[in-house]
């Protein structure tokens, strides 16, 4: 095991999170990740893992461009396998001290004990999740997005109010399905168990379109969908980007040394360097008022 890097925090960085702090749980939350990180508690050999001396890191099968590449979280592409390495590098980990396990999507959440040390799946922060897992400081905001296919009549779409009258899907148990509520359709959105079932209810067009994170429009409509395109990107009713979090069991003492993993990674550039190199395209697509 390589030394972990979290233990060189400077105070700078220290800084960055207190800063960023919005509430008194939020400080509360970046105390507990410094005074980890400062004492010792962060050190590789100290680290409470669910089997010694590996990091295990749970995401789903398949596991999609851009998050992952060629379906093989272990061979450090796509954004969230870069993510993944970077954190484990800085706990002190190298490449053949990483186990990756699987985990659906819509199970990872759920209350009880977990058999991974974290699950990195563009899981969305929320309220009702926290209550049954932990979740680190987040890694990526991303926005919402909807395809369609080319030559439909909500390709042009220049406004949510233009899919008001649209059959809209979304995979089960994510933020996206949620979205649909803030465009408030006609009739009731369709629901899937992943987004590949999603993408062909599209091409088969039992939907007129599917909404998911952006990032994951890219692939589809790149990928998987032919024909399609993506009408638009939009925030949630908040204003603010929808952010994804590393997911742990609830309570578990590694949450605030992931935070200062987290915050180091962002303090230093580099999770905005893996944004660059495996997100960069989402400057590109119109926002939807």
């Amino acid at each position: 095991m390589r030394s972990p890097r979290i233990l060189g925090l400077s105070a700078a960085a220290s800084l960055l999170v207190l800063a960023s702090a919005c509430a008194p749980a939020d400080e509360n939350d970046a105390d507990s990740a410094n005074d980890a990180a400062g004492d010792g508690q962060c050190s590789t050999d100290s680290l409470p893992l669910k089997n010694d001396g590996v990091l295990t890191i749970a995401t789903d099968d398949p596991a999609f461009e851009p998050w992952f590449v060629d379906n093989d979280p272990s061979n450090g592409e796509g954004f969230e396998s870069a993510v993944a390495y970077a954190v484990a590098e800085e706990l002190g980990f190298g490449e053949d001290e990483v186990e990756w396990v699987v985990v659906p999507f819509n199970s990872s959440y759920q209350p009880g004990a977990k058999d991974f040390d974290f699950d990195i799946n563009q899981i969305s922060i929320t309220e009702e999740r926290k209550n049954a897992v932990d979740f680190s400081e987040p890694y990526y905001s991303a926005a919402q997005a909807i395809i369609t296919l080319e030559g439909s009549p909500f390709a042009d779409a220049t406004s949510l109010e233009d899919f008001k009258d649209a059959r809209l899907g979304a995979q089960i148990g994510t933020t996206s399905l949620t979205a649909i509520e803030q465009i408030d359709p006609a009739t009731d959105p369709l629901v899937y168990d992943d987004t590949t079932k999603a993408a062909q209810a599209l091409q088969n067009d039992q939907v007129d379109g599917i909404v998911a994170d952006l990032p994951t429009a890219f692939y589809l409509t790149a990928a998987e969908i032919d024909g399609s395109t993506i009408a638009g990107q939009f925030q949630p009713e908040t204003g603010e980007s929808e952010e994804f979090g590393l997911l742990l069991e609830k309570g578990s003492k590694l949450t605030p040394c992931l935070d200062a993993a987290i915050e180091s990674l962002r303090e230093d550039g580099t999770l905005d360097d893996i944004e660059q190199q495996w997100l960069s395209e989402s400057a590109n697509v119109p926002e939807l008022q």
